[in-house]
């Protein structure tokens, strides 16, 4: 309905056509709403708290941060902070598009979810059911166990990087399905343990696709993107997709300056959505009120997975759910390259917060609590006085396989222990030789990294995927091999072989 004039009428030489009278109309509208929802739901005192929070990032020549609120379904804050892109000095708005890494699993469950829903596939559906292509593994893994991280997959990056990859590579979809194909062991028994696998969510977005017969960007496009109005919202499936406006990550070095944490994705389902902090604060008004979902599929979404042994976990189908001081919680962060993003939502106290910076220093967990913190204070417990504990959302490592040196007393002299080693599973060569006084591990296209002796044929390593290396024997007690363990990749088989001859470039 037009609004009602509080003026006479124009001229009838000087007035507009309806049809544009009508846009500008709609113009101001849209221009001028989130200004009265902010005046009505965030004091003045609230918004200079946001802007005080983040001002560290609200430099032109350093990168930024995008923040939005969610109360009851509506935005009632949203603003930019900082750069976009250094290079250019492009400002981050709340419509700037960032990669907010982790926080797409959620749309890929969701996805999952819809299809469920309508009887197309069920949760418990064995993934070979769908992907036949898949290695057996020996034991039956279901979508709900990929979706929940309890399924023993391994995982998808941990497993590039032993193969030799750098993150900042071109990684496409088909490398990682190619890298998942000739996986021969789980990390455990899939439903007995909670450990955080990238892979799991590649394989699901494989699934949708199969499923509903179309890409899984297009069928998020059409069942979620467009029916919420997220329009800056896509799958970044394709690494020379030009996206206009959007965010690039970066890194400090050192004295002020920034570098380029490079970023060159070509994969969905584990990551690579691309939004802004207006669009998912749109999905923040899907969960308080469903329009493409309904409240059994949120309440799916959000139910804690069971182990096997009856043991609950703190996450649900592409969501952590916990608690902050007091007050349940659900969400999920993402960190890759430079890009840190946090997705926090109180559902009992109907209050969503987005953030999502373009700095690897950048906290948005700590940042999304302390924002929280200033509309809920009230109801929260008070503050722990321990430091921060990460709260729900956060992408954490899965834990390590670091433990304490131990006295070097390997059960040969480490000389023994020199030679080449093979992985099937990886189609990767490493050497371990001498260097000085210790022991080195060494691939083509990694640094150098040393071998710390902790007692027996153990190793910890200093490369961040290769935590911990266990050399193993055969019948007779020479060595033919060793067992390598990340934070989420365990006991990855290495056979020892003569060495290629000429040494070669570490690849079979």
């Amino acid at each position: 309905m037009p609004m009602p004039m509080t003026t006479q009428p124009t001229p009838p030489a000087h007035r507009e056509p309806p049809a544009v009278l009508l846009l500008a109309l709609l113009l101001v509208l849209a221009v001028g709403l989130p200004t009265v929802a902010t005046a009505q739901a965030t004091t003045a005192a609230q918004a200079a708290a946001i802007d005080s929070a983040f001002a560290p990032w609200d430099e032109p020549d350093g990168p930024g941060a995008a923040v939005a609120v969610v109360r009851d379904g509506r935005t009632v804050f949203s603003r930019g902070y900082g750069s976009a892109q250094l290079e250019y000095r492009v400002a981050v708005t709340p419509s700037t598009p960032f990669h907010v890494a982790s926080v797409s699993k959620q749309f890929t469950a969701f996805a999952v979810a819809l299809l469920a829903r309508e009887g197309r596939l069920d949760w418990d559906d064995d993934v070979r059911d769908h992907l036949p292509e898949l290695p057996d593994l020996g034991a039956r893994i279901t979508l709900r166990q990929l979706a929940t991280h309890t399924s023993g997959v391994r995982d998808q990056w941990e497993l590039l990087a032993m193969a030799g990859w750098r993150l900042d590579d071109v990684i496409t979809r088909d490398q990682i399905l190619a890298l998942m194909a000739r996986q021969e062991e789980l990390n455990f028994e899939p439903g007995r343990e909670h450990l955080y696998s990238n892979m799991g969510y590649s394989l699901l977005a494989e699934v949708v696709e199969r499923v509903a017969e179309m890409e899984f960007g297009r069928f998020l496009e059409d069942r979620v993107f467009v029916p919420l109005g997220m329009n800056r919202t896509h799958v970044h499936d394709d690494h020379t997709h030009v996206v206009p406006g959007r965010a690039y990550s970066y890194r400090p070095a050192g004295q002020g300056r920034w570098q380029n944490a490079v970023l060159s994705y070509a994969n969905q389902g584990a990551t690579s959505l691309f939004t802004t902090a207006e669009d998912l604060a749109r999905w923040l008004g899907e969960m308080e009120e469903p329009q493409v979902g309904d409240d059994a599929l949120w309440d799916e979404m959000r139910t804690p997975a069971v182990l096997t042994d009856g043991d609950t976990v703190g996450y649900g189908l592409g969501l952590s759910v916990g608690s902050y001081r007091g007050l349940r919680t659900v969400g999920h962060g993402g960190a890759d390259a430079g890009f840190r993003s946090q997705l926090l939502h109180f559902p009992d106290q109907g209050l969503g917060v987005v953030v999502m910076g373009n700095a690897s220093s950048f906290n948005s967990g700590g940042m999304a609590r302390r924002v929280a913190e200033l509309f809920l204070e009230e109801a929260m417990d008070p503050r722990p006085r321990v430091a921060d504990q990460g709260g729900a959302g956060d992408e954490g490592d899965g834990g390590t396989a670091g433990e304490e040196a131990a006295p070097p007393t390997p059960e040969d002299p480490l000389a023994s222990y020199q030679g080449a080693y093979y992985s099937r599973e990886l189609d990767t060569l490493y050497r371990v030789g001498l260097q000085g006084d210790g022991l080195v591990l060494t691939h083509h296209r990694h640094p150098d990294a040393a071998l710390i002796p902790l007692g027996g044929d153990r190793f910890r390593g200093q490369a961040w995927y290769m935590r911990l290396l266990e050399f193993t024997r055969d019948d007779q007690g020479e060595l033919n091999g060793f067992r390598a363990t990340g934070s989420r990749v365990r006991d990855l088989r290495f056979e020892r072989i003569p060495d290629p001859a000429g040494g070669g470039d570490g690849t079979r």
